[in-house]
């Protein structure tokens, strides 16, 4: 139960957060607001984290939490291939509704300094592990190719979003990410699926 009470009291500072910096922008955000607004103590802000950059990698728990819904609604009989478009729309409609572009921009920026944690390549995510799980059951089915392995077609995969999301800061948003990307994600993987 501790540990659930940890989890959501965590969860709850990063969504207000993330709520206040699309709301706000990030430099008009204070950490009083973020713990105004999540319901949470000025202790339990420090307690997960250090200060308000901080909350720049957690971006990758907002996905994840997406995914996590996202994962209940998928229909068991949907194509793997089809399970992985769909979850990649609605990330990227997520991401254009509730993610500042640049945020994101920073978020991807930190990621590439060499010294921290990569927060985007932590496989141990949400992400990872339904990716893993919908690909090599689509594998299982004959729904996608089996000549190349579940990490590889996952690695892909994630390459693929990190690249379209990548191009769309450069872009400054001129274009709709999640429409770009259901043009542009079936002919990166369309190589995986087994009915091609």
């Amino acid at each position: 139960m501790a540990k659930r009470d940890s989890r959501n009291t965590r969860g709850r500072i990063i969504n207000a957060a993330w709520a206040l910096f699309y709301e706000q922008g990030y430099e008009d955000t204070t950490i009083e607001e973020i713990i105004e607004q999540s319901g949470t103590s000025k202790g339990s802000f420090y307690h997960y984290f250090e200060g308000k950059d901080a909350l720049l990698g957690t971006l990758s728990d907002l996905f994840d939490e997406k995914y996590a819904q996202l994962r209940e609604i998928l229909p068991p009989d949907m194509h793997a291939f089809d399970k992985l478009m769909y979850l990649n729309r609605e990330l990227f409609r997520m991401i254009e509704d509730r993610v500042s572009l640049d945020l994101l921009a920073r978020l991807i920026s930190t990621q590439l300094i060499t010294k921290g944690e990569k927060h985007l390549l932590d496989h141990n995510r949400m992400y990872y592990r339904l990716l893993r799980s919908i690909i090599s059951e689509g594998q299982r089915r004959g729904e996608l190719r089996a000549e190349s392995s579940v990490n590889d077609i996952v690695k892909t995969y994630a390459l693929c979003e990190r690249a379209l999301m990548y191009d769309w800061c450069l872009c400054s948003g001129e274009y709709s990410l999640a429409n770009y990307a259901q043009k542009m994600l079936p002919a990166f993987m369309g190589m995986y699926r087994a009915d091609i």
